[in-house]
């Protein structure tokens, strides 16, 4: 006779789960009243038990799909010590979870044959030392499986629920993580196939303790089943590209491996909905650009101070950026394409981060040996970029390399007030270098400094109110470009295609505004410094 107790079919590859684990199953008020006693495969007592299958038949174990809890008296095997031996192997092959067998008539103690088995099978093997209700045990198992699959499948459909609203309603990436780890109560880590980290969600300094030596953990996490480390792959159109990672998950794994799957689905289907362009494309939500929001978040938390340098550090190593005895270069980079500075730096084969900090600012912090040239690298760099088609007019802005981390921040705010001191316009700046340091930038570069201060705005509001207030305001560029050229007139008439008498003219009408004297060297620089800043409050 065989009755058996269980919980839903799995389905094909699906993992057995939830589940009870032997140890568990053995520990339950109901079970210790019967007196088990583990007699073989005491070591393999963390199995998953997924249903309990009571038995009385010797062929039982073809009957079974694997996961399950096997109740016996044994009364079929008394006697026959081969068919005993025979049992326990096919239950192994069955990949059972383990064999209960309830002491009695058949067998009034732990028979041998069966325990040698066992414990050459690594199945675990129970006996029950008094008389116990099989029945119970089922009824027990049954309720808590049902209990945890149903509390995981609302987990699950609550969340699916909760991400496709902030998908629907347009949520970045990074809101879907914070709601995936406000759930799982531990960090969640998004990484690529090489195990670089595309992003990151939950409290700081989890996740920074689980940053501080990711490549590592990473790899042992994915090559044996971590205590609480629960992935799920990320693909599109059947190609895998990423893995999300739940860091120390503490609730039943059921639960987290649900979670972490709806979390998977959301960020392929957020992948898809901004328009990924295929297998081989990319799209503004694409993991090339999640690796470019990802050094965008360090990059920025860098130059702006909001999170300590030391704190970012394992944010940098684990975006892949070598940190151990290198020289930091900080570069600001103006150019129009915010993805071209990236490419040359692969083409080039130096190690680094970029990310846009503004319209047409990137900033990029390259990780260089201690043996190399910083400054040779950091032309080369230029000039190839300068060499880009539809970049010829690239400004590089640069602070002296740094060889401690704690000083990358303050060259990252140096190197991007150089290149916001850097006009657009070449007349601005004719003899500025390909790579622009902060002794290049001069007078530009103090007044570009000292824009938000009130009297400097006073000052400029007061020296050039007459311009600013009149009709013409075409007298402004011209007066700009008098001033940048070193008040060469004849190279503002050609700048602005006029005539030398016609400059004159506007040159009169400028002083007379101004009430100035512009071949006055003294009240010259003060419209000049006036006008820097001026423009340098105007962005």
């Amino acid at each position: 006779m065989t009755t058996t107790s269980q919980i839903p079919d799995r389905q094909p590859g699906e993992p057995w789960e939830p589940a009870l684990t032997v140890r568990q199953v053995l520990g339950l008020e109901r079970v210790r009243a019967g007196q088990p006693e583990v007699v073989a495969g005491a070591h393999r007592l963390d199995r998953p038990v997924r249903w309990v299958h009571v038995a009385e038949a010797a062929d039982v174990g073809v009957m079974l799909s694997g996961g399950e809890m096997v109740l016996t008296t044994g009364v079929l095997l008394a006697g026959d010590e081969d068919r005993q031996s025979e049992y326990i192997r096919s239950l192994d092959r069955a990949e059972a979870a383990a064999v209960v067998l309830g002491l009695g008539r058949a067998f009034p103690a732990p028979p041998a044959v069966m325990r040698r088995a066992a414990e050459r099978c690594g199945l675990p093997l129970v006996v029950l030392h008094r008389p116990f209700p099989f029945a119970a045990l089922t009824e027990e198992v049954q309720s808590r499986l049902l209990r945890r699959k149903f509390a995981a499948v609302s987990l699950s459909e609550a969340v699916r629920t909760e991400l496709t609203g902030l998908i629907t309603a347009g949520a970045p990436v990074q809101r879907l993580l914070d709601e995936v780890a406000r759930h799982a109560g531990c960090p969640v880590v998004v990484t690529n196939l090489a195990h670089r980290v595309l992003a990151t969600a939950g409290e700081r300094a989890a996740v920074d303790d689980v940053l501080r030596d990711w490549e590592r953990i990473a790899r042992q996490a994915g090559a044996a089943s971590a205590d609480g480390w629960i992935r799920a792959e990320l693909s599109c159109r059947g190609e895998r590209w990423g893995r999300l990672v739940l860091c120390g998950y503490r609730g039943e794994r059921a639960a987290g491996r649900l979670l972490a799957d709806r979390a998977a689905e959301a960020l392929v289907l957020h992948r898809m909905l901004a328009g990924d362009g295929g297998a081989g494309g990319a799209s503004a939500d694409s993991p090339d650009s999640w690796e470019e929001q990802s050094a965008r978040s360090l990059l920025t938390d860098l130059v702006t101070g909001a999170v300590p340098a030391r704190h970012l550090l394992p944010r940098a190593r684990a975006a892949g950026l070598p940190v151990n005895r290198r020289l930091f270069v900080p570069l600001v980079v103006r150019e129009r394409e915010p993805a071209r500075p990236a490419r040359v730096l692969r083409r080039l084969g130096l190690p680094g981060i970029t990310a846009r900090l503004a319209d047409d600012h990137v900033a990029v912090l390259l990780s260089l040996a201690p043996d190399q040239d910083a400054r040779a690298l950091t032309g080369h760099f230029a000039a190839r970029l300068r060499a880009e088609p539809g970049s010829p007019h690239a400004v590089v802005a640069a602070a002296d390399a740094r060889a401690d981390w704690a000083g990358v921040p303050a060259g990252l705010r140096e190197a991007q007030h150089v290149a916001e001191a850097v006009a657009d316009s070449a007349t601005a700046a004719p003899d500025l270098p390909p790579v622009v340091r902060l002794r290049d930038i001069h007078l530009r570069g103090l007044v570009r400094l000292l824009r938000d201060d009130p009297h400097v705005q006073s000052f400029a509001e007061r020296e050039l109110d007459g311009l600013l207030r009149g009709p013409d305001q075409d007298l402004l560029p011209v007066l700009r470009t008098y001033l940048a050229t070193g008040r060469n007139k004849s190279r503002t008439a050609q700048l602005h295609h006029v005539s030398r008498p016609a400059l004159y003219r506007r040159l009169e009408a400028i002083q007379s505004r101004l009430g100035v004297d512009l071949d006055d060297f003294e009240q010259a620089a003060s419209v000049h410094i006036a006008l820097l800043a001026h423009d340098a409050q105007q962005g």
